[in-house]
């Protein structure tokens, strides 16, 4: 399956322009929770949530709806990966289980200054757990530092089928290696002068590589730092985040009704601003 999502749903630009105007602050996250299949919480970065936060957005959300978390800073921000034992408990004991079906995978995301050693990201990784209550737990890790760009990250990341988000962006390097039963993309390039965020072109070869991803292929056009990984299909959540952030939303509805991705069904209407684009010729 491949979900298409956004970073959090509170941010005032989008008031008036995502957000119908006079719309209830209360009711932001069922209105984005109806226009894109997914969000990543960036809340949990800063601090800890209640239980009763985590309930709250699960009930307020359709049922095929998931919720992508990101891990708190004070877990990777710091020296020794190998430590962060006690703050990865403390992070799940805190209510994201709360979630039930609708939580979908982690984000760890390591700062720029972090470089790849490889005993102490072993030790990290050996640290998530990868179930908890007989659910399974996904975990993805972006990192920032130019000396993880290399095939022993990749085997790591495979033998504890961890994922490495895949990030668009002029600031930080990409990684295209698949490792796990689902890929993870933070797109990052949205502009405010596109009013879709992306271009329509862009939003299409993207398009078609999700499409590559979810049917277990590796697309053509990106660069992989190990050999590619045996066929084998998977899930897909891809996050139009940072960059011109005022733009996030349209670029994630236009690049799930557009494009070669189909439309949301029925129970997901969307505003009637919105239209859903017609599928190139190229799809068929």
């Amino acid at each position: 399956m491949i979900r298409v999502g956004i970073g959090g749903w509170v941010f005032e630009p989008w008031r008036g322009t995502f957000y119908p105007k006079g719309l209830p602050h209360v009711r932001e996250l069922a209105h984005a929770s109806r226009n894109v299949t997914s969000i990543e919480i960036n809340s949990t970065f800063y601090a800890s949530q209640k239980p009763a936060s985590f309930r709250r957005w699960a009930s307020e959300t359709p049922d095929d709806f998931v919720f992508s978390l990101k891990g708190p800073r004070y877990t990777t921000h710091r020296r020794v990966l190998a430590e962060a034992g006690s703050s990865i408990e403390r992070f799940f004991a805190s209510g994201v289980l709360e979630l039930k079906h609708k939580l979908g995978p982690v984000l760890w995301q390591l700062p720029p200054t972090k470089a790849f050693n490889p005993d102490d990201f072993t030790a990290f990784l050996e640290l998530l757990p990868r179930a908890l209550d007989g659910r399974p737990i996904r975990h993805a890790v972006e990192v920032r530092h130019e000396s993880f760009m290399t095939a022993d990250y990749i085997a790591l990341l495979r033998k504890h089928a961890v994922a490495p988000v895949l990030v668009d962006s002029e600031k930080h390097p990409m990684i295209a290696d698949c490792t796990s039963d689902f890929v993870y993309a933070r797109l990052q390039r949205t502009s405010e002068k596109v009013k879709t965020g992306y271009a329509p072109a862009a939003l299409d070869a993207w398009a078609k590589c999700a499409e590559a991803f979810a049917k277990g292929a590796t697309p053509a056009d990106l660069t992989l730092l190990a050999a590619a990984a045996r066929k084998s299909k998977r899930d897909v959540f891809i996050y139009m985040i940072s960059g011109a952030k005022v733009r996030a939303p349209a670029a994630a509805i236009a690049a799930a009704c557009g494009s070669r991705w189909r439309c949301r069904p029925a129970s997901r209407r969307r505003p009637a601003t919105a239209r859903c684009a017609p599928r190139p010729a190229s799809c068929t």
